[in-house]
């Protein structure tokens, strides 16, 4: 998918992060814009913002979780802008504790979100992005699910899902001659809201955490949608985010499982 003027571009988590970022990038490149959030106040002021550049824009309230409503959702969107040629499955949480904190509610609904989102709106939008002829699928992953750290065993096991599952439904798609691209995305650090909206074991962790987010997050919204837009028009498999994520993924090859003591001794210090 070269150009973006005219095609319908279906984004969750569009309330903010990457997923305003990213409908405002389209918006200026002439898309329509099929955006939905939980967060209804953050998803009319993207909403606003992409009508104000000039793009046919129209908000829905969506918990990607619920099975149900995402196969509804398809069809609406579907039935308001007659087709739908990309999808972005954005929208993304995060629970920052030790496995043995955690509780199993809130690992849950990480999984729910983060990975649940994605096959909901994979499985929901698939039909129409084949039916267009040249229908692009961008699910986003993390660094996080390229490598370990501890204290986030929740966000591991969705984003390590959504790698696994979007990579083999990619070979699945190229081998049955489906006419649709796929995307799987791994931001690094990004100036988000994800770490200040987590669930964490104690809020004075929360507020140590966020502060160290903050200073180590080097790559903004606006610039990670950027970099997922070029990906798509490079038809790249596995599009990373951030020199933060270049380069981390590229120590992990290098040190092999030494890898896993190299983030062990730092962790030791940054966490606990």
């Amino acid at each position: 998918m070269r150009e973006f003027r005219g095609r319908v571009a279906v984004i969750t988590g569009a309330g903010s992060g990457i997923g305003r970022a990213l409908a405002l990038d389209l918006a200026r490149r002439g898309a329509q814009l099929a955006l939905s959030d939980v967060d209804d106040y953050g998803l009319a002021e993207t909403v606003r913002q992409a009508e104000r550049i000039g793009a046919r824009a129209k908000g829905y309230h969506l918990d990607v979780a619920d099975r149900a409503a995402v196969l509804a959702h398809a069809d609406e969107v579907v039935g308001d802008f007659g087709r739908a040629e990309l999808v972005v499955n954005n929208a993304g949480v995060t629970a920052t504790s030790s496995f043995t904190e955690t509780d199993i509610t809130d690992f849950d609904w990480v999984m729910n979100i983060d990975f649940g989102g994605v096959l909901n709106g994979t499985k929901a939008f698939l039909p129409h992005l084949i039916a267009s002829g040249d229908g692009y699928l961008v699910n986003i992953s993390s660094l996080f699910g390229l490598m370990t750290v501890p204290r986030q065993t929740a966000y591991h096991a969705a984003k390590y899902a959504v790698r696994g599952f979007t990579e083999s439904l990619r070979q699945e798609l190229r081998i049955d001659g489906h006419p649709v691209g796929v995307s799987c995305v791994h931001p690094g650090g990004i100036k988000t809201n994800i770490v200040n909206n987590a669930r964490h074991s104690t809020p004075e962790y929360g507020k140590s955490l966020s502060s160290a987010f903050d200073r180590i997050a080097g790559t903004s919204a606006p610039a990670a949608a950027r970099t997922i837009i070029r990906g798509i028009q490079r038809g790249q498999a596995r599009i990373l985010i951030g020199p933060d994520a270049h380069a981390l993924n590229v120590l992990q090859a290098l040190l092999g499982s030494r890898f896993a003591w190299f983030t062990e001794k730092i962790s030791r210090r940054a966490m606990y």
